[in-house]
């Protein structure tokens, strides 16, 4: 793969990704997006991103999974895309616990309704129980099928500051994601890869809880009416960003951006 910027040279992305700076802000980790979308914009075709994502994506995925400490998705996301466990491999295995890192990264999930299926394998296959944050009015039958697959928790507004972003972040019955962050930071996370969907991308990108965007651009016409990478309330004042990388690779563009604070 051929970095173009900043200067253009080959790397490595799994290196290249390890070396990022990525200093966890006060009160909660360092927040990452990434998603993969057409040259036309859209995130999925026919409901799923696979159709999008070649070779190169699934390296950059991996070498971005292997710096995280939790992946954060929504759980229709997980539903529709067939999530499994975090799949790491020895080598990656031992460079994170070299780096102070768990062997593999934590899975989360955001669900309003906890319709999860506990025979999944992202439950039974789990090195670790997933966490799965939720409402306090999560149905309770639901509450118990998952109860010994997965670790609930029921984040509180407390437990984060909103920084009076609370009514533009989320919606009525949404789980408070300021508190989901506040929470995995208490639990020792530094760095959280969020996979989507778009919905759940446009609460953090309203609620200024995005650090660092990371797409991949695939060179492909989708058409359709497929969700932008951040579906939601619209910003009074575009949020600032800045090119930290542009990669290629067989005509796939790899862009990492940050935040400018």
């Amino acid at each position: 793969m051929r970095q173009l910027l900043p200067e253009p040279i080959s790397i490595d992305p799994a290196e290249a990704h390890v070396a990022a700076h990525r200093p966890p802000p006060t009160g909660r980790p360092w927040v990452l997006l990434n998603m993969v979308v057409s040259a036309d914009g859209a995130t999925a075709v026919d409901g799923v991103s696979g159709e999008l994502g070649g070779p190169e994506d699934k390296v950059v995925f991996s070498a971005l999974r292997a710096v995280a400490d939790v992946i954060l998705v929504a759980a229709g996301t997980a539903r529709a895309e067939g999530y499994g466990p975090p799949r790491t491999s020895a080598r990656r295995q031992a460079e994170r616990v070299e780096r102070g890192q768990a062997p593999f990264p934590r899975l989360a999930l955001v669900t309003r309704t906890l319709d999860l299926d506990p025979a999944a394998a992202m439950f039974t296959e789990a090195p670790e129980p997933p966490l799965v944050y939720t409402v306090p009015d999560a149905p309770a039958d639901r509450r118990s099928a998952l109860g010994d697959r997965a670790e609930l928790v029921t984040p509180t507004a407390a437990d984060g500051d909103d920084g009076g972003r609370g009514d533009r972040r989320r919606g009525p019955g949404d789980v408070d994601l300021a508190a989901v962050l506040a929470d995995l930071g208490r639990r020792g996370a530094r760095t959280v890869l969020v996979e989507g969907g778009p919905a759940l991308n446009g609460q953090l990108v309203a609620g200024d809880l995005v650090d660092e965007l990371d797409v991949t651009l695939a060179p492909a016409l989708v058409g359709g009416e497929s969700a932008r990478v951040a579906h939601g309330p619209a910003l009074a004042v575009p949020t600032g960003l800045v090119l930290a990388h542009l990669w290629e690779a067989d005509g796939v563009l790899f862009a990492r951006y940050v935040r400018d604070r």
